[in-house]
């Protein structure tokens, strides 16, 4: 039997709500990991990208990701990876430079085998080059056999625009018998079987949105018997409080305090979601009240919609993220587009990145020869430019503390 820990979606190095405390938390749940699986004496950790969630990750992060490595190869464990779409580079990889140090094996098309088990690696593709993939991969003598990768793929993931790698098409394709396809991508653990092969994501170890709402934790896989056996693991990270006032006609702020107040805020992350016919509320006034409770920080969003008129002007007032992302909906935008739009309003960049950043994701694309993931007026005009034109950017069921038999999953 081989038995591994199937993790992914670290994204090490966020610096969520621009706090150093959430870049923090990411590298203690990665540490989290890594200590189970010396603790459980698994035969090798398993990960399905997005070790780092920016391209250029700091000293910081770097320095923190080698120390959790060193533990796991001090307890002999083998780290097993596949690049992410948040981490990827133009030119080498930062898991070459920690295979270089002996820390990580990168999976690629030849077998690794750890035990009686095989893994091989696909790390992310973009859109306009996976028609040229074969999924031909080197054979293997041993008893099981996995492939590792990162992407969004159906039928496990929702539809949201940008969801067109098929886990069946993949499967198929393959010259190798798969008894499982691990992935990394989405945040939320899934699971499916297709043709005698378990396919499943192992869900992020934070928080990376506030849509989250769920357990943190990853996934033990269990190679015997010609057959794999999945189970889940929670693991313990910062409290996200969320709470949702419902306001009836006349009520306000004192409400939405009386809610917040039955909850236990210290040091925790407050989302404060508000519905209802009662008065409009300045989320700042929540937000102070929120802030002499303890809580490391909170948003709060007034989700209803306010409609104020005049003779000549008409203005309504709603929750700004969510108008956002509606209209990001409607708009049906690529898969690099909507990268753009996350590069653009993401928090962890400063302003003065961002234009660099935004630049440089556009380059990679043109490098790439993925100029259809562009909106149609962003490529006209375009011209073909020297691969050295430009440098590079970036973009459950519930867990338990304990395991859970596959069975219960059906």
């Amino acid at each position: 039997m081989t038995r591994v820990i199937h993790t992914g979606d670290t994204h090490l190095g966020y610096r969520q709500y621009h706090l150093p405390e959430r870049r923090q938390d990411f590298l203690d749940a990665f540490r989290r990991v890594a200590d189970d699986a010396v603790a459980d004496e698994v035969d090798a950790v398993v990960h399905a990208g997005d070790l780092f969630h920016d391209r250029k990750p700091d000293l910081a992060d770097l320095l923190g990701t080698i120390d959790v490595l060193r533990t796991l190869d001090d307890a002999a464990i083998p780290f097993l990876a596949v690049v992410g779409n948040h981490e990827t580079t133009r030119d080498g990889q930062w898991l070459d430079l920690f295979e270089s140090m002996g820390l990580v094996t990168r999976l690629d098309d030849s077998p690794t085998v750890v035990g009686d088990t095989a893994f091989y690696g696909l790390d992310f593709v973009p859109r306009a080059k996976r028609d040229d993939l074969d999924y031909q991969f080197e054979s293997h003598d041993a008893d099981h056999a996995a492939l590792v990768s990162h992407g969004l793929f159906e039928p496990l993931v929702p539809d949201y625009g940008n969801v067109d790698w098929d886990a069946a098409e993949v499967l198929d394709a393959a010259n190798v018998d798969f008894d499982a396809f691990l992935l990394g991508d989405e945040h939320t653990p899934e699971r499916v079987e297709i043709d005698g092969c378990w396919v499943t994501y192992c869900g992020s170890t934070e928080r990376a949105s506030a849509s989250e709402e769920d357990e943190r934790g990853y996934n033990i896989v269990e190679f015997a018997d010609g057959e794999a056996h999945i189970s889940r693991r929670g693991i313990p990270t910062r409290e996200f409080v969320f709470v949702t006032v419902d306001l009836g006609p006349g009520e306000g702020l004192d409400r939405v305090r009386e809610q917040v107040a039955q909850h236990d805020l210290e040091d925790a992350v407050l989302i404060v979601s508000i519905d209802g016919e009662g008065d409009q509320i300045a989320p700042a006034r929540v937000e102070s009240f929120i802030a002499e409770r303890g809580a490391l920080t909170a948003r709060v969003h007034d989700r209803r919609e306010y409609a104020a008129e005049s003779d000549d002007l008409e203005v309504s007032f709603a929750d700004p993220d969510d108008a956002v992302e509606d209209r990001l909906r409607e708009m049906e935008l690529s898969e690099a587009a909507r990268d753009i739009d996350e590069t653009v309003r993401a928090s962890k960049l400063a302003d003065s990145n961002v234009a660099d950043t935004v630049e440089s994701r556009v380059s990679d694309l043109v490098d790439d020869g993925d100029l259809d993931a562009l909106p149609g007026e962003a490529t006209d005009g375009v011209s073909e430019q020297p691969a050295d034109a430009a440098t590079e950017e970036e973009t459950p069921e519930q867990a338990s503390d304990g395991q859970a038999s596959m069975g219960e999953f059906q």
